[in-house]
């Protein structure tokens, strides 16, 4: 049985979860609360020391981060349709998957916990950050369907949930209508699943 340790409101507890639903493979969620501390009690500390979520346990083995969680799902239980290996693609999917965790997660990511949690923390940054993210995004999808490949893959995955949630974060999505355009067809694909706080698709 496949366990995810998860967050509802974090971006990088859905997309492992949009790759599960994708995938169909049944799993049990349980839930660590971060705001109320869940992730430093002792139990979780046990299967996760960085006190960080998502964390999958599959049958035992378990592991932390969700980049490594998506390529581990994809390479044991779909990897032709997800994370295919040929060179070019594999290269593409990469750079992606970096651009999730590095320019999308310190620019919208973090506007929209600086918004959504109340920290007292200056928006100015991530928000000059997180336009800049999806000014290199707009120009990329403008001429593409898909971040890496001619159809999904992780890269897509790995990228929606926090530049879909943008918003949530001060940011005004109105200069990107190729990201917009994107965004409802990640929205359209066979087994998405809604996080809380995203408007139903359509």
């Amino acid at each position: 049985m496949i366990r995810l340790y998860d967050f509802r409101l974090s971006g990088s507890c859905h997309k492992v979860r949009l790759l599960l639903s994708m995938l169909q493979r049944d799993h049990q969620i349980v839930d660590v609360d971060l705001l109320n501390g869940d992730q430093n009690q002792s139990a979780f500390l046990q299967v996760n020391p960085l006190n960080k979520v998502p964390v999958l346990d599959d049958d035992g083995f378990v592991l932390r981060d969700s980049t490594a969680i998506m390529v581990y799902l994809a390479q044991k239980y779909g990897a032709a349709e997800w994370a295919p290996t040929t060179p070019k693609e594999h290269g593409n999917i990469q750079q992606w998957l970096s651009f999730s965790v590095n320019e999308i997660f310190h620019g919208v990511a973090m506007a929209r916990a600086i918004v959504l949690f109340e920290r007292d923390i200056d928006l100015a940054e991530p928000q000059a950050l997180g336009q800049n993210s999806l000014k290199i995004m707009e120009q990329h999808l403008s001429d593409h369907r898909w971040l890496a490949c001619d159809r999904p893959t992780l890269a897509d995955l790995a990228c929606y949930p926090y530049i879909a949630l943008a918003y949530q974060g001060g940011i005004s999505m109105s200069p990107y209508p190729a990201v917009r355009a994107w965004i409802a067809r990640v929205e359209a694909l066979p087994g998405y699943v809604p996080m809380p706080g995203l408007p139903a698709p359509g």
